[in-house]
């Protein structure tokens, strides 16, 4: 929860429009003051709005603050889940051992080697420094139209190596003065390297990767030769991630999972499959999951054509090359004739991983199970039991067709690849979207760090912080005005718990005028409004990211399945542009580079950002918060801060012990050599020379790696 006003003795002129929306408020002004005060509050409001409407420039000289989330424990936050998961999981630890290995397989990528993981695999982030650059390809121009920047300006080009030097992108002869000498001053991004550009032709039987075709690239190549294309953004943690309402630095993946990719009830076509009996004719069906946007993010990423895919791959490709079946004789096994593609085929899982220790291999890669069986153990056999096939023509129109008879004698659901044309799938592999963003979310709602020393702190050990940090939180929640936006247990205002009743807010913005926006996004003048707006941005069916937006639209409960709290009508003002979501702080010493441009090394200079009131603070006044302003801290409240945020770490998260252990991975790291020379595999693309081994962890944890560039 923000203000409602910010700031008294500021002019009030914008009077219908907080009349209007003070009935809205006030229920739940009840629920946090006394009826006395709210009633105070609202004849202070009504006073101004009055004068207002008069056409007076009234001064408030009495504004009530509304007061911000308190720091709790988050052992005293529940889980979000969606009500109705039971309809399609029947076994939730199946589901979370499904979602594990899909998160760290390797084998999901196009090129085989990308998985969710690659980009995740520290704390929930990425630490690697060589090729990690993206240009400004965000940018757009007044009236919104794309003008990306395609010109590198951090080092000299693809496959640069970041170094400490490089940091912050915004530098000031003066970090305690905005205003003051610009010595150097970047657009571009510290993403995570993901593939190189293809276009998809087709999966390939028994192999990990896909049939491509190498695409030039204009932006991510050293003299003609491609290189793994970055992302746009800097990667967010997954840990904690459940508690985000809605997911992505500009939340586009929704609360609420369609089954299908992150936008939910935004996307009018979104189906998937169901077959209430195996011969039964399956039906097509619209799903809505609530509380699932961990689910609505984790399909994004495998059919990105920057992070994972090639352009054109859909999920049943995916799951057609995952669990697809391989016909081979094996000298040894003569009985046998099927083997799947074995899960973590890659990668050696520790005997006592927390999760898939069971299924272990020991010394060598891979699961004793496959992703058929492990599907079949978690879902309900109507999403993926079926004698039909699923026919999808060149338009994406769906058909069924009855099995043949000797597709019949296969077991349930398997049918040998080489059987089915390229645009035939069963119902497992048609809806492996499903499967995959329901079991990661399940995996992904185990990574919960709430054995913090501030925990601890909070549950009563008033030793479990030093004296510095306990100066550091005093300041967090107060003169610093860190709460505000990252107030509760989760330190953050974008969580489950703060969203889900009050979608929408209004507050009065860094230019004095108020304005309604999305709960938990902010404009903190990181970088220049056009240069990435953000929650300003669109969906892509053409509707606008931002709730508020859809609100004025008049497109709410359409799309997003929910009436919003407050009205928001034509004239209203809104300030979304060069919003993105508030990132959780647990964890954060391990997590730089910092803010969604990857701009700040280390949490000191994310001090200086705040204290000195930003960066582009002038710039971004239409939508900038109003807590972005000078702080006047001293040296030792900066020393204090850093401290304090330390005491969000949770030492399993550091040391990878449960439920934060691992399987291996092997991640590319750059191509060898550097901005002026790569080598050309043949096919126009970069060779990734030696992958960067991330070893296994079990449930005991380990040695803590490295934080970037440390």
């Amino acid at each position: 929860m923000k203000f409602f006003f910010h700031k008294a003795n500021r002019e009030v002129r914008h009077s219908s429009q907080l009349l209007r929306l003070l009935s809205a408020r006030s229920k739940r002004l009840k629920n946090t003051f006394s009826i006395g005060k709210v009633f105070s509050y609202i004849a202070v409001a009504l006073i101004v709005a009055i004068a207002g409407l008069a056409g007076h420039t009234v001064s408030a000289q009495l504004v009530l603050q509304e007061p911000s989330q308190p720091l709790t424990s988050l052992k005293t936050v529940p889980i979000p889940e969606p009500a109705n998961l039971g309809e399609f999981v029947s076994d939730r630890a199946a589901a979370i051992r499904l979602g594990k290995a899909l998160f760290w397989d390797m084998q999901v990528g196009s090129d085989g080697i990308q998985a969710c993981a690659s980009c995740h695999f520290h704390a929930g982030t990425d630490t690697r420094a060589k090729n990690q650059l993206s240009p400004g390809l965000l940018r757009v121009n007044a009236d919104g139209s794309p003008n990306p920047d395609q010109t590198f300006s951090v080092g000299s080009g693809p496959n640069y190596t970041l170094k400490p030097g490089d940091f912050p992108f915004h530098k000031l002869a003066d970090p305690n003065n905005r205003s003051s000498a610009v010595l150097a001053d970047s657009n571009d991004v510290a993403g995570s390297q993901g593939v190189p550009l293809t276009k998809f032709n087709s999966t390939s039987p028994g192999s990990a990767q896909d049939n491509v075709t190498v695409q030039p690239d204009a932006v991510f190549h050293v003299n003609g030769t491609n290189v793994r294309q970055v992302t746009e953004r800097n990667t967010p943690s997954t840990v904690n991630a459940v508690f985000n309402f809605r997911n992505f630095w500009d939340g586009r993946a929704q609360d609420e999972f369609n089954g299908v990719n992150p936008f939910g009830s935004r996307d009018p076509n979104a189906r998937v499959i169901k077959a209430s009996k195996p011969a039964a004719l399956p039906q097509e069906v619209k799903i809505s999951l609530r509380n699932a946007s961990l689910a609505s993010q984790a399909v994004g990423p495998p059919l990105s054509s920057v992070e994972a895919s090639a352009t054109g791959r859909i999920f049943p490709d995916i799951g057609n090359k995952l669990s697809r079946v391989q016909r081979r004789l094996l000298p040894r096994e003569t009985g046998k004739k099927l083997r799947t593609l074995q899960p973590l085929g890659k990668q050696l899982v520790a005997v006592d991983d927390s999760v898939l220790g069971r299924l272990s291999r020991g010394k060598f890669p891979g699961l004793k199970t496959t992703y058929t069986a492990m599907i079949k153990a978690a879902f309900k056999p109507e999403w993926w039991k079926s004698t039909y096939l699923i026919n999808v023509d060149a338009n994406g129109n769906r058909s069924f067709v009855r099995r043949t008879a000797k597709q019949k004698a296969d077991r349930d659901e398997l049918v040998d690849p080489g059987q089915l044309p390229s645009q035939q799938f069963t119902l497992m592999d048609y809806n492996f979207s499903l499967f995959m963003g329901l079991a990661i979310q399940m995996y992904e709602s185990t990574l919960v760090s709430n054995n913090a020393p501030i925990d601890r702190y909070l549950e009563g050990n008033t030793g479990a912080l030093t004296t510095a940090q306990v100066r550091g939180k005093e300041l967090f929640e107060g003169r610093a005005k860190c709460i505000n936006c990252h107030g509760g247990a989760e330190f953050t205002n974008a969580s489950v718990r703060n969203v889900r009743n009050e979608r929408l807010e209004l507050m009065e913005m860094g230019n004095g005028q108020p304005a309604v926006y999305d709960n938990g996004f902010y404009n903190i003048g990181v970088r220049p409004t056009q240069e990435d707006l953000g929650l300003g941005g669109k969906d892509p069916f053409g509707n606008p990211l931002s709730e508020t937006r859809l609100a004025q639209q008049g497109k709410f409960n359409a799309l997003l399945g929910a009436s919003p709290n407050i009205t928001v009508e034509a004239g209203d003002r809104v300030a979304v542009d060069g919003a993105f979501k508030t990132p959780g702080l647990r964890n954060i010493e391990l997590t730089a580079p910092y803010f969604h441009n990857g701009g700040q090394l280390t949490l000191r200079q994310v001090i200086d950002f705040y204290n000195r009131g930003g960066d582009f603070h002038e710039q971004n006044l239409n939508n900038l918060d109003p807590d972005i302003q000078n702080l006047n801290l001293s040296e030792q409240d900066k020393n204090d801060l850093v401290e304090f945020l330390k005491a969000l770490t949770d030492e399993r998260v550091r040391s990878g012990k449960a439920p934060f252990d691992r399987p291996q991975l092997f991640i590319p790291n750059g191509h060898p050599r550097d901005t002026t020379s790569v080598t050309n595999d043949g096919t126009g693309q970069a060779t990734d020379g030696t992958l960067l081994e991330i070893p296994p962890v079990g449930r005991n944890g380990g040695h803590g790696r490295v934080n970037f560039l440390s």
